[in-house]
């Protein structure tokens, strides 16, 4: 049994992190201190009010432990580090998890490349960025390649000059072919610097020699290439346009404000890099009732800038935060320069700040507008279903499905529904095993057995090493069976669930000569339901779905079967010839159309395989 009396007097007066948690030791609060004696005690002082949702996180401690730290900063970076692994209940969380493109200059190799990247690496290549949108950055890649003429390959250059040929791009003039020896490595660097520069702003040189090809193909009369140029003047007028410029000073800023509500913030941040707006994004946040801004910020700024891996010079916020000091400190030692956080008062800055705040309460609003819809499809509707069956408590809801043609790989699908919306990481295929010919009661029976047999496995494994019951991929069992037909289907299911001991409610889903549902099949009566419903448009998305998702695994497996029927049954040929075979010549008709030495060409094939092949696909057929 936890003391808290014996514990509260062993806190030390020194800064560190503690750790709050409940009856089932879950931990439910991190926080910092720079004593944890004044500040895990004030918890436990009735005098001390600091809102609900605190008086409700102390009512579940059944105990708490600390780490002491040196000092208030490496607090800090602990209590980032461990909200981020725990992501406790009661902490103001971010509820996305983005990660921001780059675009990456490999300048270390003899021939750069231009890519696209998810993360900062120290790894002497040049990266700009973060962008806010990957679709603008890969565009960029593609006309800053287009323009320059720059390789995309991975070969090892120049080791690898002349040992393969040349690739599309340069046969489309879109790569000079260093892998051919068609470009010096000096030559090519200039294109690459000429690059930078583009990535840098300066879109003006590019500009003015595009113009002059542009002019100098139309006084040739090449059409063609003068086309050609005007599209790629064109692209890089756009992205030009997209840059607004914010200030003179050339520097990075990220600029933060917020709007909120009882249960609900949007965090607005506006990106300038090297002066110009390049984009903004705005983060979801859990909050209690009683939090106000500054304390939905300092958490925001915590979480999100320990994880994300640019830090620019300087963060401007709607208003002062606390631990101002502390958060500089740290944030200047993970950019590895000086880091200011500034609270603007007037001038341009603080029309920026005004700016971000009024697009987080647009976003706020409208996101308010899209849960109530999207609760009136999901929650809604199964509220409808409840309420037309008689029933309370439906969360987890299954429907299954057979597909074969006249008995060809029968299968079944199993699709499951949480609280209206679909759970894909609890879809389950079924190949058949017992059952032969297109006998789909005999199947569906099959699947059922199946798949109550191996949760009620996984729930006796889990109860004799006392796991939680989520362990299990078929442990959970659902609150309704939909069927996807009417009195026949519901009775098959009924038989297996008497069979196996189960109590579960099975509904069938009843349709007409069109094939489209009039109704539910629910203990022995017809229910007729409302067509302009949502509790109706529900049942049509899982009967869709659990139809969709059979077909899409009995289609996979003829195409395998077709594949094999005719390749894998050629004495000397596996998976791997196979692929290779299909790689090369893109068809069956191509590969018997071939020759025995274009098929000997083939990667892994030898003289003697290649007759078989050649020899098989002209066998007359029996």
């Amino acid at each position: 049994m936890f003391d808290f009396e014996e514990e509260l007097r062993k806190l030390p007066d020194a800064p560190g992190v503690y750790i709050m948690h409940d009856e089932t030791d879950a931990i439910i609060y991190i926080g910092k201190a720079l004593s944890l004696r004044k500040r895990v005690r004030q918890y436990f002082q009735p005098s001390h009010d600091e809102g609900i949702k605190k008086r409700q996180m102390v009512e579940h401690i059944a105990a708490f432990e600390y780490i002491v730290t040196d000092s208030e900063l490496e607090a800090l970076v602990l209590e980032c580090n461990l909200i981020k692994e725990h992501t406790p209940k009661y902490n103001t969380m971010l509820r996305d998890d983005k990660t921001y493109p780059y675009i990456r200059v490999t300048t270390a190799e003899d021939f750069p490349r231009v890519q696209f990247a998810r993360q900062l690496k120290k790894d002497k290549s040049r990266y700009f960025g973060p962008y806010t949108s990957a679709g603008a950055v890969k565009d960029t890649i593609e006309l800053i390649n287009k323009i320059y003429r720059l390789r995309t390959c991975s070969r090892k250059l120049p080791k690898d000059i002349g040992k393969e040929r040349a690739c599309l791009n340069y046969h489309i003039h879109q790569c000079a072919a260093p892998c051919q020896g068609n470009i010096s490595s000096k030559e090519y660097n200039q294109q690459v610097q000429k690059a930078l520069e583009f990535l840098n702003g300066n879109y003006t040189s590019v500009t003015k020699e595009l113009e002059e090809r542009m002019q100098q193909a139309s006084e040739k009369m090449e059409f063609e290439k003068a086309i050609e140029y005007r599209e790629l003047l064109n692209s890089v007028n756009q992205i030009a346009q997209k840059q607004k410029i914010t200030s003179t000073d050339q520097e990075d800023k990220d600029i933060i404000a917020l709007a909120s509500d009882d249960t609900d913030a949007v965090v607005q941040v506006f990106f300038i890099r090297g002066g110009k707006l390049i984009g903004r994004d705005h983060f979801h946040v859990r909050v209690g009732t009683e939090e106000n801004t500054s304390d939905i910020l300092v958490n925001f700024v915590k979480q999100f800038y320990s994880g994300t891996p640019f830090i620019p010079r300087e963060i401007m916020l709607q208003e002062s935060i606390e631990d101002i000091p502390v958060l500089e400190e740290w944030l200047t030692k993970k950019r590895g320069r000086k880091v200011t956080i500034r609270i603007p008062q007037k001038g341009l800055k603080e029309k920026l700040v005004e700016l971000a705040a009024k697009n987080a309460d647009l976003v706020l609003s409208q996101d308010k507008e899209k849960i109530k819809r999207e609760e009136g499809r999901t929650i809604g509707a199964v509220r409808e279903l409840e309420q037309l069956l008689g029933m309370k408590g439906l969360n987890r809801m299954e429907a299954y499905d057979i597909s074969n043609i006249n008995g060809f790989e029968t299968v079944g699908s199993m699709v499951v529904y949480e609280k209206g919306k679909p759970k894909r990481s609890d879809y389950r295929k079924f190949r058949l095993k017992t059952v032969t010919g297109p006998d789909d009661y005999a199947s569906m029976h099959e699947v059922l057995t199946r798949r109550f047999l191996h949760g009620m496995k996984e729930q006796e494994e889990l109860a004799d090493k006392e796991l939680p019951q989520e362990v299990g991929s078929f442990t959970r069992f659902p609150d309704i069976i939909l069927m996807d037909g009417g009195r026949g289907q519901v009775n098959i299911c009924l038989q297996v669930l008497e069979e196996l001991g189960l109590s579960i409610p099975v509904c069938g889903m009843v349709k007409d000569d069109s094939h489209r549902t009039r109704g539910l099949y629910y203990n022995n009566v017809e229910i007729p339901i409302d067509r302009h419903g949502e509790g109706f448009k529900l049942i049509t998305r899982i009967q869709d779905e659990a139809h969709r998702f059979a077909i899409e695994y009995h289609r996979s497996l003829r195409s395998k079967s077709q594949v094999h029927s005719v390749l894998d049954d050629i004495e000397g040929v596996g998976p791997a010839r196979r692929k290779a075979l299909m790689r090369r010549f893109q068809s069956l008709e191509n590969i018997k159309n071939a020759t025995v030495e274009e098929l000997a060409q083939t990667e892994n094939m030898n003289a003697a395989v290649a007759q078989n092949v050649y020899d098989f696909l002209r066998r007359p057929r029996q």
